[in-house]
């Protein structure tokens, strides 16, 4: 054995950046109720206050009607924690903060974990937009389309949005109905773009059954999200000379309106060849 082989390791003071997905759907959701749950197992009551009866006058006016209410509970039924360790040997040859940047590996995981349940809720909207091959020509209008069966159900057009996969935004792109200068920002969000009144995203984690994938849309206040840090420390293992971290993260999500959401599964076209 040569001196050559004897080559140290060169320790980078840069983390090497990660090909993350956007983590879209925690930002669409109803966050009011969030402060009200303290661990796993916690339960919020969200009241929902009945119509209220108009009536034509004629010089008199009835004994007042009681209010109704309904009542849902957002459960706070899931729970998620990590648990990692970076031995003393390894820090003392690293010139970067290991600990820190697992920490926030730890919490892009817990976020992708939290996206792709409330993606899987889009299969409990009450609005059927159908299922669409989709092409340049038709997937602007399938949008709009669907826009118009939001109005028909009287869902309030403030803070709409609808979640596509990124060969839905590539459709988009080449109509020069939409937008051709637009920007994905670190939230999913599509800078500018707006198609039949719904605020346009863009997310890896929209669920996919065969070819199709099932598009969630709708008003922001349809489905309902609370979620806490239940315990984070760091620590250092009985039986390791090392340091470690471990979290823990509490959360429940719930459609309370699934009249003002909508699913529309679409697929790419796909040309059958002839003969």
């Amino acid at each position: 054995m040569t001196v050559r082989n004897f080559v140290p390791k060169v320790w980078s003071t840069r983390l090497l950046a990660h090909l993350d997905k956007n983590l879209v759907y925690g930002d669409i959701v109803n966050k009011e109720y969030e402060g009200e749950i303290k661990d796993h197992g916690d339960s919020v009551k969200i009241n929902q206050i009945g119509d209220v009866t108009i009536k034509d006058y004629a010089g008199t006016v009835d004994d007042p009607e009681e209010l109704t209410a309904s009542q849902v509970n957002l459960d706070i039924d899931k729970a998620k924690y990590f648990n990692f360790q970076v031995k003393d040997i390894d820090t003392a040859q690293a010139n970067v903060n290991i600990l820190d940047g697992g920490t926030q590996r730890a919490g892009y995981g817990l976020g992708d974990k939290i996206d792709q349940d409330i993606a899987a809720l889009v299969a409990q909207a009450d609005i059927d937009g159908g299922s669409h091959e989709l092409t340049v020509e038709n997937a602007y209008d399938t949008i709009v389309d669907l826009g118009v069966k939001l109005d028909e159900n009287n869902v309030n057009r403030t803070d709409r949005f609808i979640v596509l996969p990124p060969f839905v935004l590539g459709l988009l792109a080449k109509d020069p109905r939409f937008t051709k200068d637009y920007s994905v920002l670190a939230n999913g969000v599509v800078e500018g773009a707006y198609v039949g009144g719904f605020e346009v995203r863009m997310s890896n984690n929209v669920p996919k059954a065969t070819k199709y994938f099932n598009v969630m849309a709708g008003s922001k206040s349809a489905v309902a999200f609370a979620g806490q840090v239940s315990q984070i420390e760091g620590y250092r293992p009985e039986k390791a000379f090392s340091d470690a971290v471990k979290g823990l993260y509490v959360y429940g999500a719930k459609v309370i309106q699934p009249k003002a959401l909508a699913q529309i599964k679409v697929a790419p076209f796909v040309e059958t060849p002839a003969g």
